[in-house]
């Protein structure tokens, strides 16, 4: 696969291409990403601790699957290649919501993503690419809740806006098609 991403405006129309590092450099530079929150038949949601390797946010807890896709790639094609990749389950995504945020990570560099937000349901066991992720977790939405609670500073950016967002918006977590995901 590429390191390319795919600058966008804020309409998510595609503006060019650009390496991956250079997009997450200084500032950063808008371009389309997403996030899958993976979410089992209990209701349980899978975290991961983001590898030590990673250029931003290294060693923060993070929703399941977060990435960009490749130019000319679908999101959903992306969401489904990345889950392989990183955790080792294949899943259908659904599409929940997009939104655009910046987050600067020290002097390092910097997110701006136009976000689409997914989540998939599945039971799989997870086999984490340890280049991509350190750690993985199974929390329910209590567990999840108290960890925040206590520091949500070991929490990525992105996840803590969507997590808000999701438990406001998506109280069942409902999964188009499919059935409601409960607490």
């Amino acid at each position: 696969m590429t390191n390319d991403v795919v600058l966008v405006n804020a309409q998510d129309v595609q503006i060019g291409i650009c390496d991956k590092r250079v997009a997450h450099s200084g500032a950063g530079q808008l371009h389309r990403a997403f996030s899958v929150h993976l979410i089992d038949s209990a209701g349980r949601h899978l975290l991961q601790c983001r590898a030590a390797g990673k250029m931003l946010w290294p060693g923060f807890w993070s929703n399941a699957c977060c990435s960009h896709p490749a130019p000319g790639e679908t999101i959903m094609d992306a969401a489904s290649r990345r889950l392989r990749e990183e955790l080792g389950i294949s899943a259908s995504c659904h599409f929940l919501y997009s939104f655009e945020y910046h987050a600067h990570f020290d002097s390092i560099g910097a997110e701006h993503e136009l976000c689409h937000v997914l989540v998939a349901r599945s039971d799989a066991v997870a086999s984490p690419n340890t280049d991509e992720i350190r750690e993985i977790k199974w929390w329910t939405r209590a567990e999840i809740s108290t960890q925040l609670s206590v520091s949500e500073a070991q929490f990525t950016p992105w996840f803590l806006m969507e997590w808000r967002h999701l438990l406001s918006e998506y109280p069942s977590f409902d999964i188009p098609g499919g059935t409601s995901v409960n607490p």
